[in-house]
């Protein structure tokens, strides 16, 4: 889809959602943040709609050599839609991504050879008090910061950590349990990852993860944003631990990466922490990927070709948000592959500087990594993020 198009269908689908009140008997309520929102007046359906994005600037400097280079880019462009429809307890959501890094990685015969726009879309039924089955597209339960929307970080993007083990998103079908100190999420799907037409390769994916919040819930669910930013008056933790199982993986990571030309199951374990009080937050994770039948893929020769992308990773990170609603930030991340796949260690310290002008909705976020990497160069990194949401 070329990027004209796309724009094309971007300001259609703007001047259909502004046009609609003065056209149709439907009630709006519309506030910055809180999206464009629609109630049908017979009240059979609901809406909202949101747009997103976010530019970035991100310069790296080579220690050794001092090269730098650097680049500004529209790091995400997001439209988003959900609601409910027939029903208040059958919920949906879409979400579009059509920045070009969105959607890349479409020139793969699994995608169609097209771009790969949708990222969520999802329904999900409240079926009964506290349980719901959600069935389509959408983030398997893997790892916090993963599932954290990438609109409500602590810093211009996640770890590497997550860059490296996360399970993503992925088609198929999830049941959710959530009462009072207790969430549980089962989820079974394709495990090859999202926008694939073609027949299921391999096997299935199977997820599991249980989260404990010893002091009760967050405020406004601050489990599954970054910040304090609701400056929780008495302390909230949220322990949280996943397993996950794909069985006969084709991809490099499970459901990202590249197609590799054997199969291998893989098996994940993340473990989780989140603690905010009184405008102090702190998340720690660790994960770790192994292959149970060898991550390594080899020629009849028995010489090296390609391997999956197994082993383990640390990750903490800690912030303050002042009064001002200015915070400073710090984060540590160190990825240890299994030295058979023949991929160096690499760890990263990172330190922020956010303003939250209105909340995660509009943002500028700044962070300074140094980056060490076995057999490589050292690099500083520098970027600078405006993330606006409405």
């Amino acid at each position: 889809m070329s990027s004209s198009f796309r724009a094309i269908i971007c300001l259609l689908i703007i001047n259909l959602f502004v046009s609609l009140p003065s056209e149709a008997q439907d009630v709006t309520n519309n506030k910055f943040g809180k999206g464009i929102r629609i109630t049908a007046a017979d009240s059979s359906f609901y809406l909202k709609f949101g747009l997103r994005f976010q530019t970035l600037y991100n310069g790296k400097l080579n220690l050794e050599n001092q090269d730098y280079n650097d680049q500004i880019l529209i790091r995400r462009y997001r439209l988003k839609f959900d609601g409910w429809a027939y029903n208040p307890k059958l919920v949906y959501k879409l979400e579009l991504g059509i920045s070009n890094r969105d959607n890349g990685g479409g020139n793969i015969p699994q995608t169609g050879l097209t771009s790969s726009l949708i990222l969520d879309a999802v329904i999900k039924w409240n079926f009964k008090p506290n349980w719901s089955l959600w069935v389509g597209q959408t983030k398997l339960p893997g790892n916090r910061e993963r599932v954290i929307s990438s609109q409500a970080l602590q810093f211009v993007d996640r770890s590497n950590l997550n860059s490296r083990f996360n399970i993503d998103r992925d088609a198929g079908i999830q049941l959710h349990y959530e009462k009072d100190k207790f969430n549980f999420i089962s989820s079974v799907s394709m495990g090859e990852g999202r926008n694939i037409i073609t027949n299921n390769s391999g096997g299935y994916d199977y997820t599991l993860r249980a989260e404990y919040l010893p002091f009760g819930a967050f405020t406004d669910g601050g489990d599954y944003f970054s910040a304090d930013l609701k400056r929780e008056p008495k302390p909230k933790l949220s322990l949280g631990v996943t397993y996950d199982y794909n069985d006969r993986a084709m991809r490099e990571q499970g459901q990202l990466g590249d197609f590799l030309t054997a199969q291998r199951d893989l098996e994940t374990v993340f473990l989780d922490a989140h603690f905010k009080y009184n405008g102090l937050s702190s998340m720690i994770e660790y994960a770790n990927k192994k292959s149970l039948d060898g991550a390594v893929i080899v020629d009849g020769s028995g010489n090296f070709m390609e391997a999956f992308y197994t082993g383990s990773g640390i990750s903490w990170q800690a912030g303050y948000l002042f009064k001002n609603n200015f915070e400073i930030a710090g984060r540590f991340t160190r990825v240890t592959p299994e030295k058979i796949t023949l991929r160096n260690e690499n760890t990263q310290y990172t330190l922020g500087l956010s303003k939250y002008i209105v909340g995660h909705n509009l943002k500028i976020q700044s962070d300074l990594s140094l980056i060490q990497e076995n057999s490589k160069d050292d690099v500083l990194m520098a970027r600078v993020q405006v993330e606006l949401a409405f």
